[in-house]
């Protein structure tokens, strides 16, 4: 196992549930195995692809324990505890840890607009009920909460906590934000937004929080190799080809994307939760065009095996 579970690929999976939000456990398994695979740096259960926000803490927790049974310690697990009550965050730390996790990803998930001493409060309770080590989720577009840099420096000196997952900066300065993350934390920095991986990652992110890595997981670990090595000529061609995937997601929102192609590579059949609808079929084949050649090189096949 690695060192860190905050350090290279983290592969994010959808979560195969029904419309009720049952998880299938089964189905999470052989999306997990082939992770596992492989080979990815570390797993991101239950993250926003993931629907964490949209299930039940007993779902949550069948979801874990599937996913620790099946794993079997070969790849860092990194369970999602986001929830709106602090107790209830603290309620599923102390499920995932009990359950055999690795590592805790923590969202100030809310209703009403959080403060600043809030959000630190609450992760200072979180952290205080766990051993395990916990990344800051920073995820403004969820969540309608953004950590300043002042804020991640003091929640840095929390021992257990030992990185943040950012999204990609409005500006695009990612060496500058990178730059003055590391002279106020010690954290392990890593960026979701996949658009913004290979950039990311060239920069010298520490990881990337991957929507793709969860679903084809050897195109992102490709990708995040040829970055991490500073090939930067490789890079932006691999990053070239992902570019239509990546505007059906800036489009449609990833989760549709994913939970489509879930069913369409007969891997489970993955219910987005309500309010949220499927795709409609005209949608449907933009992503299919797009995702088509991915897939194919991920399976070892042709694309026109696949029509």
């Amino acid at each position: 196992m690695s060192s860190s579970p905050f350090h290279g690929l983290s592969a994010f999976p959808p979560t195969p549930a029904d419309i009720h939000g049952r998880v299938d456990t089964q189905a999470l398994s052989r999306l997990l195995e082939r992770l596992c695979e492989a080979g990815v740096a570390s797993i991101g259960l239950l993250g926003s692809t993931g629907i964490y926000a949209y299930l039940t803490r007993e779902e949550r927790r069948r979801a874990v324990e599937a996913a620790v049974e099946c794993v079997g310690g070969r790849v860092p697990l990194v369970v999602g505890i986001g929830a709106l009550r602090t107790d209830h965050a603290q309620d599923l730390a102390r499920d995932a840890e009990a359950a055999g996790a690795n590592a805790l990803l923590l969202a100030p998930v809310s209703y009403t607009p959080l403060t600043q001493e809030e959000v630190y409060q609450h992760f200072l309770a979180v952290a205080e009920t766990t051993r395990l080590p916990l990344c800051i989720y920073n995820n403004p577009g969820t969540t309608h909460f953004t950590f300043t840099r002042e804020l991640l420096q003091r929640l840095s000196h929390i021992e257990t906590i030992r990185a943040v997952k950012m999204p990609l900066p409005a500006d695009g300065d990612l060496r500058g934000e990178l730059a003055a993350l590391r002279e106020k934390t010690n954290l392990a920095i890593g960026y979701s937004g996949d658009w913004g991986a290979a950039e990311a990652l060239l920069s010298g992110a520490d990881a990337w929080y991957s929507v793709l890595g969860g679903l084809l997981p050897r195109t992102a670990l490709a990708l995040t190799k040829t970055a991490m090595s500073g090939n930067g000529d490789e890079t932006q061609r691999l990053a070239g080809l992902l570019q239509p995937l990546w505007e059906t997601f800036k489009a449609f929102g990833s989760i549709r994307v994913v939970y489509m192609l879930v069913e369409h590579l007969s891997l489970g059949r993955a219910e987005l939760p309500r309010p949220l609808l499927p795709l409609n079929p005209v949608d449907r084949q933009r992503v299919l065009d797009a995702a088509r050649p991915l897939i194919a090189q991920e399976m070892g096949l042709t694309p026109q095996s696949l029509l």
